[in-house]
């Protein structure tokens, strides 16, 4: 019945024009009586339109006969009520409504219609249509699309209005996938000839994509004056071209067009809209994410771009694999690199390789995949640095998980976001929303009602290869000196050849005096505000001599049982933050580490998987965080008192210390301490009673620590705490007698603590808002909670997921 919404939205745009004219028109009467001739000379071609439409056998009778009755319902109304009194003045604005009007009805006279009616013939006639918006032809030749392809398909050939979101970041084969979709045997079949194609782009004009699909249905579409024309006449159009099921796709939709796309949301039985974009939009439901293409399927394609399926290459099968492994699962990179490749010589294949062994990016030699990829960070605005950090992401070694937490730390320095994670938390939901990293929680610990104390611990985040080699190649177009951010990678697999040959000769001087043809000059001076270094098994002390007097954050990537910081280190007098992580298997060792006592302004350090030395005096460290640390020898051995060493410590976190069997008594020395977070320290069974000396502690976690039995009776003197989390802590079968004299108690966790009984002084936490626990603790906290006029206990689901237990 396109035919009929073709002349529906025609007649009701000429219908709005006369009315408003005839509204404003000062002869009133006169106006409603050419109307009613015009009305007249309006019925024939609709009339002609109905007989056509029966001869097709698609009766639109009933619905001409009402827009008929409408007409001259009108046409009565305005008649009444507009007397020849009136009518006295104006006859210019009535000779040129006359005017207008004739034009109006000899251009609907005028119209296509048989001519549309006679398309329509032609395909019943088995002849198809293919208008602009049609559904495209399926690609040539696919893989690895299988899965995301038959869910998209369950979804699509269910009952019901949907919207359904297919996401990945650029060139991961979301259009492949959509077009491959369209021409699906189960898709064609439910929606037949109803699929509409449309690319929104990045700067859509709805008017215009209306009249596109006005055009894909085989006529003129009217000239609308505004977007809610648009939308109305395309909303009728879909509800006349019959009852069958509807599929629109949105193709490359760009961030910031949500409510563009929500324009074409109708509630129209069996209507179904896909979107296809770099970002995943929460308001269209549960995205479908494209992932990287697995090595088999990669290299199955790349055989497609690259060799035409010509099995008489003579490019060894090694050489293809390690191609395939550098495209990093991406079509767009098979695509691109593959037909850089095809039919060129063997040694051009080899150079190549030869680039990449030597550091050398994929994208230095590939404009094309390098423009593609750009693209995504246009979809990066300036507010909160969100471009910084995406960019920052690369600081942090290949194919290894980028903890969250350190982000936190950085962030705050380097770009004055809040202290407490929101801000860095907001951002990394952006990035990962396009496409830029993957956010993986490995478990959820609560916060209080309000997120006030929430940790990201256990929060990491994974980006694709080719994504950090784009940021990598973003932060290297400065200068070596002038780089925002200074990217060190010198290890055995992808060191400079110069680096390895001397190396190997021992020839440390003539090391050093080689650094120009590496761009580091000896006391090279660099303007870095984060610098990543990235080693194996260097053991050269002095190994780099650069001076970063500006460089606020130091992110060390190591993987060896020994490490030693450099001596460059003493001179980064402003740096803040150090994020020092082993990436191998066991605990490395860690040498000259007295050296950062010489850093004044450094204020964090984050340590994962080292044996900690013995503490130097870190007289402005305010937050220390290990992360399957061995801390024993730290805390036990210190030459010194450890309020001494860390005399400004303000939070103290640590997760996964298999070695923690009882807190040091002498922390509780350090009194400015806000924040103690342990969680996972699965041998940790007593807190010493000395804890009660911590007049400033506001946050007390001791999250899954399962050998722990007790609360120190002290913990009733810690007068300004307000978290509590005891969750998951399944040895602990009571409360401190004294825990009601926690007069600021606001939030408490204790979730899993199925045999944790309630000493009856917890009537006395006036200040208790939020209690989170299980049903049965829920169950004992009820006979107080009438006391207690603000508590909300809270029962929330039980996640079950157990890679929290190996750390995962």
């Amino acid at each position: 019945m396109a035919d009929s919404a073709a002349a529906v939205v025609i007649f009701q745009e000429s219908l709005k024009w006369l009315l408003e004219s005839i509204k404003n028109s000062k002869k009133f009467s006169a106006a409603g009586l050419i109307f009613d001739s015009s009305r007249k000379g309006w019925t024939p071609p609709l009339r002609e339109i109905n007989r056509r439409s029966l001869e097709l056998g698609r009766p639109l009778e009933e619905l001409v006969e009402k827009l008929i009755r409408e007409t001259e319902k009108e046409s009565q109304q305005l008649s009444s009520k507009n007397t020849w009194r009136k009518s006295y003045s104006f006859p210019a604005s009535l000779d040129k409504l006359q005017e207008n009007d004739d034009s109006l009805v000899s251009d609907l006279k005028k119209r296509d219609v048989l001519e549309i009616l006679c398309k329509q013939t032609r395909i019943g006639n088995g002849i198809q249509m293919k208008g602009l918006c049609g559904a495209p032809e399926s690609p040539e030749f696919t893989v690895g699309l299988d899965r995301p392809l038959n869910n998209l398909k369950f979804e699509l050939l269910k009952d019901g209005v949907s919207i359904l979101n297919l996401t990945g970041f650029g060139g991961s084969g979301k259009t492949t996938l959509a077009r491959k979709l369209c021409r699906d045997d189960d898709i064609r079949g439910k929606f037949k000839e109803n699929i509409m194609f449309v690319v929104f782009s990045k700067s859509p004009n709805l008017k215009i994509i209306v009249e596109k699909l006005f055009q894909h249905w085989g006529f003129q579409a009217p000239e609308f004056q505004s977007d809610e024309s648009a939308v109305s006449g395309l909303e009728l159009l879909l509800k006349e071209i019959g009852t069958s099921p509807k599929l629109l796709v949105l193709d490359d939709v760009w961030v910031g067009s949500e409510s563009l796309v929500d324009k074409f949301k109708f509630q129209i039985p069996d209507y179904k809209i896909l979107v296809t974009s770099r970002v995943a939009f929460p308001r269209f439901g549960t995205p479908c994410h494209l992932k990287p293409l697995s090595h088999d399927d990669a290299l199955t394609l790349f055989r497609r771009f690259a060799l035409q399926n010509d099995n008489t290459s003579n490019i060894p099968d090694d050489m293809l694999q390690q191609v395939v492994r550098g495209c990093r699962g991406s079509p767009l990179a098979l695509n691109v690199v593959g037909g850089s490749l095809r039919g060129q010589p063997i040694e051009l294949w080899q150079e190549m390789l030869k680039e990449w062994s030597h550091g050398h990016s994929i994208l230095d030699s590939n404009n094309e995949l390098l423009t593609r990829l750009q693209n995504s960070l246009n979809l990066l605005d300036d507010k909160l640095h969100i471009k910084e950090c995406f960019m920052d992401f690369a600081l942090f070694p290949e194919d290894q998980r980028i903890p969250v937490a350190a982000l936190v730390d950085m962030w705050a320095e380097l770009y004055k976001l809040d202290e407490d994670g929101i801000d860095a938390m907001a951002n990394i939901y952006k990035l990962t929303t396009r496409n830029l990293a993957n956010l993986v929680v490995t478990k959820e610990i609560a916060g209080d009602m309000n997120n006030n104390y929430k940790v990201y611990n256990n929060h990491f985040l994974l980006q694709h290869d080719l994504l950090r080699e784009l940021a990598i190649h973003q932060s290297s177009q400065e200068s070596f000196q002038r780089r925002e951010r200074l990217i060190l990678e010198i290890n055995k697999n992808s060191c400079p050849e110069w680096w390895r040959q001397h190396r190997q000769q021992g020839l440390v001087s003539r090391i050093l005096s080689l650094y120009s043809q590496w761009g580091i000059q000896q006391k090279q001076q660099v303007a870095a505000r984060a610098i990543s270094i990235t080693t194996d098994e260097m053991i050269i002390p002095d190994w780099c001599n650069i001076q970063a007097a500006e460089a606020e954050v130091l992110v060390l990537n190591l993987r060896t049982k020994k490490y030693t910081l450099p001596e460059f280190m003493e001179n980064m007098k402003k740096l803040k933050v150090l994020v020092l992580t082993n990436c191998g298997f066991h605990p490395s060792e860690l040498n000259n580490f007295q050296l950062l006592g010489s850093l004044s302004n450094l204020k964090k350090i984050r340590l994962e998987k080292v044996s900690v030395p013995l503490l130097c005096k870190l007289k402005n460290l305010k937050k220390l965080s290990l992360y399957m640390c061995n801390i024993n020898q730290a805390f036990e051995s210190c030459s010194i008192p450890i309020s001494d060493a860390l005399p400004n410590l303000v939070e103290l976190n640590i997760d996964y210390c298999k070695d923690l069997v009882e807190l040091p008594a002498k922390l509780c020395d350090i009194i400015p301490l806000k924040k103690i977070s342990i969680s996972n320290c699965h041998k940790l069974s007593a807190l010493p009673q000395e804890i009660g000396k911590l007049e400033n502690l506001e946050l007390l976690r001791l999250n899954s620590c399962t050998d722990l039995e007790e609360l120190p009776d002290s913990t009733g003197k810690l007068h300004n705490l307000r978290f509590l989390d005891i969750s998951n802590c399944i040895s602990l079968n009571k409360l401190p007698e004294d825990i009601g004299n926690l007069n600021n108690l606001e939030n408490l966790n204790m979730m899993g603590c199925l045999r944790c009984e309630l000493p009856v002084s917890v009537l006395n936490l006036k200040h208790l808002k939020g209690v989170i626990c299980d049903e049965e603790t829920a169950a004992s906290w009820e006979p107080f909670q009438p006391m207690l006029p603000q508590l909300r206990i809270e029962v929330p689901k039980v996640d079950i997921n157990l890679n929290w237990l190996s750390g995962a």
